[in-house]
């Protein structure tokens, strides 16, 4: 069976954008592949967190992987730190990739903005950890939106630059997969940026927690237009906005955006943002109430994290083992 790795940072709350663009999809792979899932807490560092909010985000993000529907016997979940072979296999490939590939990551340009010198190295050098998160695990596949291809394709540069350089045939050339409808949510307050957890203003997401009434008011708020909402997704061109929120109405209700547009062809955005609600709460508001619910037993979430760190030990050390021999690490 093919084996998939995916991450998730425990940074802030998880929101909409999450859902729709990952979670919602890995529990739909979870029947089809060996699953491996983690919270990426070692990523999480390379910008300042606090050390007191990072355990209980970590619980949380984890609480809601589960609530999203990822059943934590059938996959592996686990935070990073918890397997060391994740930092020792980046250090290999910090001395495999090319400072040249590195300097063209374009996410590294976008989260260290105009003060590049002060950024951390850990900041400059986190695509390296990345790709050692999925050949650690020998990863065939790992779901990407288009912001991660960029990463992937380096992945690839290191796995396949690896097995040269080595003589072997270690790592495979992981592939990505990429989704269709939702899998870019934009903010609600501005069609023109991707829905983020760093935005300091609350209305411009949908967080996972939050209950039917604050949906229904981010919803109300959400930025629109005045025209009316069009009879084909052509219609949506330069209306980025409108496109955004019935791109989550498609998502939500499994529809193409086609279809949506057939089906409110003519209407207002009042009347079809009371319907966005309704599907939304629908949808969100089950996997809010299982989020606190299991938040509230940490106990429960500490064991899950345990049992899921083991079995990734076990197969993560082989093939680290794989990679000392071949790079000649005596190993008494």
């Amino acid at each position: 069976m093919s084996r998939i790795f995916s991450g998730v940072q425990p940074t802030g709350d998880l929101h909409l954008g999450n859902y729709l663009g990952a979670l919602r999809n890995w529990v739909a792979l979870q029947h089809d592949y060996e699953c491996i899932y983690c919270i990426v807490d070692m990523h999480a560092i390379t910008m300042w967190q606090e050390p007191e909010l990072l355990t209980p985000a970590t619980r949380e993000v984890t609480a809601g992987l589960i609530a999203a529907g990822l059943d934590p016997k059938n996959n592996v979940i686990f935070n990073q730190s918890a397997v060391p072979a994740h930092a020792e296999l980046a250090w290999i490939f910090n001395c495999v990739a090319r400072l040249g590939w590195l300097n063209r990551m374009t996410q590294f340009k976008d989260k260290a903005g105009k003060n590049r010198e002060n950024a951390s190295v850990g900041l400059y050098a986190y695509p390296n950890l990345m790709a050692a998160d999925i050949l650690l695990y020998k990863a065939t596949h790992v779901p990407v939106g288009e912001d991660q291809k960029q990463h992937l394709e380096l992945t690839r540069d290191i796995a396949q630059k690896f097995n040269n350089d080595f003589g072997v045939e270690l790592f495979p050339l992981t592939e990505p997969l990429i989704f269709g409808e939702g899998t870019r949510v934009m903010s609600l307050r501005d069609g023109a940026n991707k829905m983020s957890k760093s935005d300091p203003s609350e209305n411009s997401r949908i967080n996972m927690t939050d209950g039917p009434d604050e949906i229904a008011r981010k919803i109300k708020k959400a930025k629109s237009d005045s025209e009316l909402l069009p009879s084909e997704p052509k219609g949506l061109e330069g209306r980025p906005e409108a496109a955004n929120l019935m791109g989550i109405y498609a998502a939500l209700s499994d529809k193409t955006l086609t279809e949506v547009c057939i089906e409110f062809e003519g209407q207002q955005f009042s009347a079809f943002k009371e319907t966005l609600t309704e599907v939304a709460v629908a949808v969100l508001g089950p996997i809010a109430n299982e989020m606190a619910r299991l938040v509230a037993d940490p106990g429960y979430l500490n064991n899950v994290l345990k049992d899921g760190s083991e079995r990734a030990k076990a197969i993560a050390e082989p093939i680290l083992a794989e990679v000392y021999d071949a790079v000649g690490f005596l190993r008494p």
